[in-house]
């Protein structure tokens, strides 16, 4: 908005003007202005209708707001202008946010291959492929994906507790120049390259991640309650061979909702296609249900910058199953922390974010599944914690996912601790770019070997419902930032990232109220003026 008064130009933009602004604004334009004598004039219609076209700028920003924690996009200085496709090209940037985080435990199987990105576990590792395959699993850097890995020298994996690599098995961070830091929280056992660093707050400026992600998928998914789901603005339509997502051609926010599994009547895989998504928009796939499976051929989106703007959102589900010979493109976000992921995909090209547990593994005779490195740039509904419905089915810490056995509590990380400065996020927000933020039903394979599964531990820290509240146990704030091993936590009890909306209605009512009295001063004035004349 841009209008002059006295020779002096003002510009302003929708939501950048606070209710003291307002007032100045007012004030300087001499809310009426008399002349008494022959030339007496009233300038009371001016103001009033520059504080009337000033509402528009007053109300708070439109619903939308990033992943909280400054989670999704890419940070520092080296990302790339334009995301490349899957290539083994030469490494020439660098993403450092988290690309995949885990609330609960990872376990690798199979023959599982490779997770692109930093990478982020508060609870276990734990690395047992089958035999006849590699016995190499990479982090942080790619052979193929988009080969933008973490900046060199920076966190490649992260682990709150132990770290486990079977016996002639090796997780290596490192390939050609790239090499990365493997940081665990408790115990170590198996070949890690290079030598991992213990560090018992290695998570502790990632905790209150896991509650935050658990109600913003909530907050995704139902706008108004639990039992309200948010509105979707597209059909889905079941093609048999493939899905159409269709938009309605206008909307920012494109919204489709599935209460049911994506695959086809057999349970076999489907294409996915979208269709009539205006360009920039974001789109926000709610599947709702306990138990959910994907099972899709899915390749490259024709839509550039789509896979960017792309959010599967699994607000409900503790099992879901994702497969298929696929290339997954969009980013994925799992809100139950009693979940387990079972993802067997070929590939997923997106962030990948889960309150709960994830197996990357194989089926059959596959092999060489991946997770790929490509940030998410949309604009979410945003979110205003303290109205959000509080998840069910938040798991006691005690009863936490723990491949293996359940190791003494005494060794469990203090997530209250806090971590090395040099480790920490800059709150300054501004990132280094030498650091990072810091099926369709299908069985599970027979041939998978005999492995640790997840069973009752304490350690974890707790999700929203718990005891300790949404930021885990010792009040942690989920502080970070972009400049070394966190992404940015806006709020230090870690509350959803501020978005403009919801909590600023007291400034809509303030604004109504100064409007109301400006125009009771000008019609005062008016009829005052008249009978002067």
């Amino acid at each position: 908005m841009t209008w002059t008064f006295q020779g002096v130009s003002h510009h302003y933009h929708p939501g950048e003007v606070t209710l003291c602004e307002m007032c100045c604004i007012l004030t300087r334009m001499r809310i009426y202005k008399l002349r008494r004598g022959g030339g007496r004039t009233v300038r009371v219609a001016v103001a009033v209708t520059a504080a009337v076209a000033m509402t528009g700028a007053l109300a708070p920003a439109a619903a939308a707001a990033p992943l909280p924690g400054g989670l999704g996009p890419c940070l520092g200085s080296d990302c790339p202008t334009d995301w490349p496709g899957l290539n083994n090209g030469p490494v020439t940037h660098h993403d450092g946010n988290v690309n995949i985080f885990v609330g609960g435990d990872f376990l690798v199987r199979e023959a599982a291959a490779e997770a692109e990105g930093k990478a982020v576990v508060l609870g276990d590792f734990d690395m047992d492929k089958r035999a006849g395959v590699s016995q190499i699993y990479n982090v942080g850097v790619a052979g193929v994906g988009s080969r933008v890995p973490p900046p060199d020298g920076s966190d490649y994996l992260t682990v709150g507790r132990d770290l486990t690599v079977a016996s002639g098995e090796r997780l290596l961070a490192e390939e050609g120049t790239s090499h990365g830091v493997v940081k665990y929280g408790r115990n170590l056992s198996g070949t890690v390259s290079p030598d991992p660093v213990k560090d018992a707050d290695a998570v502790a400026p990632y905790t209150a991640l896991r509650g935050r992600l658990t109600l913003a998928s909530q907050c995704y998914a139902y706008d108004d309650g639990k039992d309200h789901r948010r509105p979707a603005t597209g059909t889905v339509e079941d093609a048999g061979h493939e899905r159409v997502f269709t938009g309605d051609g206008t909307s920012a926010l494109q919204v489709f909702s599935l209460d049911a599994d994506l695959a086809n009547a057999q349970g076999g895989a489907q294409d996915i296609r979208f269709e009539n998504i205006p360009q920039g928009a974001t789109v926000l796939v709610n599947i709702y249900g306990a138990s959910r499976a994907i099972s899709t051929l899915m390749d490259a989106l024709p839509q550039t910058g789509l896979r960017e703007r792309l959010m599967w959102n699994f607000p409900d589900a503790t099992e879901i199953r994702l497969r298929g010979a696929a290339q997954f493109q969009g980013s994925v976000l799992v809100g139950d922390p009693s979940s387990m992921t079972t993802l067997s995909m070929s590939g997923t090209n997106g962030r990948f974010y889960t309150a709960g547990s994830l197996t990357h593994t194989s089926e059959g005779q596959s092999g060489g599944q991946e997770l790929h490195a490509y940030p998410f740039e949309g604009d979410l509904p945003g979110c205003d914690e303290g109205s959000t419905p509080e998840p069910t089915g938040s798991p006691d810490p005690s009863e936490s996912p723990d491949p293996g056995g359940s190791p003494d509590p005494s060794g469990s990380p203090d997530p209250s601790g806090s971590p090395d400065p040099s480790e920490s996020p800059d709150p300054s927000g501004s990132p280094d770019p030498s650091q990072g933020p810091d099926p369709s039903g299908s069985p599970t394979p027979s041939d998978t070997p005999t492995s640790p599964q997840p069973t009752a531990s304490p350690g974890l820290p707790s999700a929203p419902g718990g005891s300790e509240g949404p930021n885990g146990p010792g009040g942690s704030d989920g502080s970070g930032g972009p400049d070394g091993s966190g992404p940015d936590q806006s709020g230090s009890d870690g509350s959803l990232a501020s978005t403009g909306a919801g909590s600023d209605n007291w400034l809509l009512a303030a604004t109504g109220a100064l409007l109301v009295a400006v125009g009771s001063a000008a019609a005062v004035v008016v009829r005052r003026t008249r009978r002067l004349g």
